[in-house]
C-alpha cells in the first residue's frame, strides 16, 4: 500500500494545515507524566514549521464519560489539554493558541466553538500553532462520517495524519476529515507503515514472529496472516495457556481464553510454530513459584492457585537459536508477567536478544505497550529499527485488515 507523503507537497508556505496526532498522554497532577508519544511527533510539527505553514494540531487524550456516540458527552476536566499544550509549547520554545472551551456537548454549543475556531485559524500567520479541544468531548467523533468532520475540515486546506496508534479507528477526525481535504501521512505515520509493510511483504528469510500477551483475539489473526510468510512463530503467554489447556494440560488459574480452543489447535500444531518446552508457575505476586517441564502427553503444569506466568530458562535459550539467525524480527506481546519478579526473566531475555540482533544483522520490529515497556527497562529501545507507536494498530496492520486512517492517505483512495 503507498501513501501520500506530506514530503511530497512542494509549497506549505500559509497553508492551513489540519494535523492528527496521537497525544493521548499520562496526566498527573496537571502535568504530563510521560511525553513520549509528544516526542515522537515532535519532527513532523517542526517539519511544517519550517515550510512555514499554519499548523493546527488535533487529538484526543483519555475516554471522556460519553465516548462511544451514545451519550452526551461534553468538557470533562480530567481530560482538559492544557497540560499537554504547555508541554508542546516548552518542547518547540514556542507559543501555543489553545482553543479551549467548557461548554460544546450540545450541537449549539459545538457551532459556537467552531466559529471561535474559525476566527482564531483565520488571524494564523505562517508558522503559528492553534491547538483545537479534545476530540473526545464530541460525542459524533466515535462515528466515521459526521458533522464532526465537516467542520473539521472547513478550518483546513490540507490534512495530515500522524498519528499511527489511532489510525485503525474509523473516526470523525482521523478518517471522517479526509474525506473533505487533501490527505497525507505525516513523518512518523509514514516511518511506521514503511517499516511495517518491509517486515511483511518482502521480509528477509529467515522471518521469526515472536508472540506474547492475552488477548486471543488480536493474537490469533496475527498468527493466521503471518503464518504462511514467516519461517517460524515462537509464542508465550496467554497464547501458550490457551495452547495447552486446549490439548488437556492442567493449567491451574491461567490466563485461557476458551473462546478461541479450535483455533489455536490449528494454528500452534503447524511445525513452524515454535513452543516453550518449561514454563515457571506461581502465585500472582511472587511469593511461591517453581520452574516446571512441559511434558509431551497432557499432565498437571499447575495446581489451584497456581498460573503459567513465564517462559522457562530451557524456552529462552531454544527461542534464543531462532532469533540470533533471523534476518527480520517481529516481537509483540511479552512472555509473562514481567511486572512482577521472578516473571520478568523470559520477557527481559527475549528483549535483549532481538535488541542484540535488530539494526544491522536483522530487520527488527516490536511493539504494542507492555513490549515496548519491556524494552526500555532493558534499556536497549535504541537498538530496534521501528519501535511502533500503535499497540491495536500494528496488531490490526500484521492481521492483514486495512487500517482507516492508513486508506485515507493512501494513493488512489476510494
Amino acid at each position: 500500500m503507498k501513501i501520500r507523503s506530506i514530503k511530497q507537497l512542494k509549497n506549505l508556505k500559509n497553508k492551513r494545515v489540519l494535523l492528527r496526532v496521537d497525544f493521548n498522554v499520562p496526566i498527573k497532577n496537571n502535568k504530563v507524566a510521560d511525553n513520549k508519544r509528544i516526542l515522537v511527533s515532535m519532527p513532523t510539527i517542526e517539519y511544517l514549521l519550517k515550510q512555514k505553514a499554519k499548523v493546527i494540531i488535533v487529538t484526543h487524550l483519555g475516554r471522556p464519560e460519553g465516548y462511544n456516540g451514545k451519550a452526551k458527552s461534553g468538557y470533562d476536566k480530567k481530560f482538559d489539554l492544557s497540560p499537554v499544550v504547555k508541554k508542546i509549547s516548552e518542547l518547540l520554545k514556542k507559543k501555543i493558541i489553545f482553543v479551549g472551551d467548557k461548554k460544546i456537548g450540545r450541537p449549539e454549543d459545538q457551532k459556537i466553538y467552531f466559529d471561535s475556531a474559525k476566527k482564531i485559524i483565520d488571524k494564523m500567520k505562517a508558522g503559528e500553532i492553534v491547538m483545537l479541544e479534545n476530540m473526545r468531548f464530541f460525542p459524533e467523533e466515535a462515528k466515521d462520517i459526521t458533522e464532526l468532520s465537516k467542520k473539521l475540515a472547513s478550518l483546513g486546506d490540507i490534512y495530515v495524519l500522524d498519528g499511527f496508534a489511532v489510525a485503525h479507528r474509523a473516526a470523525a477526525s482521523v478518517s471522517g476529515v479526509a474525506k473533505y481535504l487533501p490527505s497525507y501521512a505525516g513523518l512518523l505515520l509514514e516511518k511506521e507503515i514503511t517499516g511495517l509493510s518491509k517486515a511483511m511483504d518482502k521480509p528477509k528469510k529467515p522471518f521469526v514472529l515472536i508472540l506474547g500477551g492475552v488477548k486471543m483475539e488480536t493474537k490469533i489473526p496475527v498468527i493466521k496472516n503471518l503464518l504462511p510468510k514467516c519461517n517460524y512463530a515462537l509464542i508465550g503467554a496467554g497464547i501458550i495457556n490457551t495452547y495447552l489447556w486446549a490439548k488437556g494440560y492442567k493449567v491451574g488459574d491461567s490466563v485461557v481464553d476458551k473462546d478461541f480452543k479450535k483455533e489455536i489447535l490449528k494454528y500452534c500444531n503447524s511445525k513452524k510454530v515454535i513452543k516453550p518446552v518449561d514454563v515457571v508457575v506461581g502465585t500472582m505476586d511472587g511469593k511461591t513459584y517453581r520452574h516446571v517441564m512441559i511434558n509431551k502427553k497432557p499432565n498437571q503444569i499447575c495446581k489451584t492457585g497456581e498460573s503459567i506466568l513465564d517462559c522457562g530458562p530451557g524456552t529462552i535459550q531454544l527461542y534464543a537459536k531462532y532469533i540470533k539467525k533471523a534476518e527480520t524480527l517481529v516481537w509483540n506481546g511479552p512472555m509473562g508477567l514481567f511486572q512482577t519478579k521472578p516473571y520478568e526473566i523470559g520477557s527481559f531475555s527475549i528483549a535483549r536478544l532481538v535488541a542484540s540482533r535488530a539494526k544491522g544483522k536483522a530487520f527488527g520490529v516490536i511493539g504494542g505497550g507492555e513490549t515496548l515497556q519491556a524494552m526500555e527497562l532493558v534499556g536497549m529501545t535504541e537498538y530496534v529499527d521501528l519501535v511502533s507507536t500503535g499497540g491495536g494498530a500494528m496488531l490490526e496492520f500484521l492481521s492483514g485488515k486495512k487500517l482507516p486512517g492508513v486508506v485515507a492517505v493512501s494513493v488512489g483512495k476510494k
